[in-house]
Order: structure tokens, then sequence, then C-alpha cells
């Protein structure tokens, strides 16, 4: 379970990573004015509430490709 829960958490903090920069390139060259801004509007939780909402659909989407391949190895299995 603590495995599970370490990969999990790794790809939430890759996600977040991606996403950050992504929409703001300006954290590889500026990330001190960028942190700053975030303290002046008060923008604390707003990166996490986008990765939770990309991680969610990401881990459906892993869902239904799991299913999806558990149908196919008992359809396999029956023949």
């Amino acid at each position: 379970m603590i495995k599970i829960l370490k990969k999990e958490t790794l790809y939430f903090i890759a996600i977040l990573v991606v996403l950050a920069l992504l929409q703001h390139p300006d954290l590889l060259t500026t990330p001190f004015a960028r942190f700053t801004q975030i303290i002046n509007d008060g923008n604390y939780f707003h990166p996490f509430l986008w990765t939770f909402l990309i991680y969610f659909i990401i881990g459906i989407l892993r869902g239904v490709v799991k299913f999806i391949l558990f149908i196919k190895k008992k359809s396999c299995e029956i023949n």
C-alpha cells in the first residue's frame, strides 16, 4: 500500500510540475517574481486544484484502459 501511495504521489507531483511549467514558463527564468506574485494575489491553492483535476481525468483514463485490458485478457482465456 505504501509503495502505491508513493508512486501516485510521484505522479501527482510530476503533473504539478509539468502544468506549472506549461502555464508559467517564467518559473524557469524568474521563479522569485512568480512566487512573490502568488503570495501577493493569494493564489495558494489553484495549482493543486488544477493538478487534482488533471490527475483525476488521467486516473479515469487509466481505469478504463485497465478494465479494457482485463476484459481482453478474460476473453482470451475463454477461447
